[in-house]
């Protein structure tokens, strides 16, 4: 790491050029660090490819309409068009759409006005009562 004198001139003036090489050998061990420090993402899909369950469980013949509970702007509920009277109702529908042997899907459609803490309401609802089947339908 000398410095170059030039051709033999008596101006002695320095050269202005900058040392790059500690400037790359601190990029490379940032870099490497930054791949050290990058967790591993794995990428894995779970599968039971057993074929046991699936000779003993008979495929349905038909699945059930699935139910919609509308959510108005202001916090109505409506369970396939019919307005509900209270969240007691809710719960007791859910609870008995829940106990079904075949249980039906359970298809939210909150209007695009409606407060978040109604719609988190009903699927917390829907939760507890152990529904397994829950969506959200778009809003136009």
């Amino acid at each position: 790491m000398g410095m170059n004198a030039g051709a033999g001139d008596d101006d002695m003036e320095p050269i202005m050029d900058i040392n790059t090489t500690p400037l790359i050998d601190v990029m490379l061990v940032l870099l490497i660090m930054l791949i050290i420090t990058i967790p591993v993402q794995q990428h894995a899909t779970k599968l039971d490819l057993s074929g046991d369950q699936q000779e003993q469980s008979p495929a349905p013949t038909k699945l059930p309409d699935p139910i919609t509970v509308e959510i108005d702007f202001d916090g109505t509920l409506y369970w396939n068009g019919v307005i509900l009277k209270d969240s007691a109702e809710l719960k007791e529908r859910l609870k008995a759409l829940s106990n079904r042997a075949e249980q039906a899907e359970l298809h939210l459609q909150p209007n695009r006005l409606v407060a978040y803490k109604h719609v988190i309401a009903v699927m917390a609802e829907a939760q507890r009562q152990g529904i397994s089947k829950m969506g959200v339908v778009g809003v136009d």
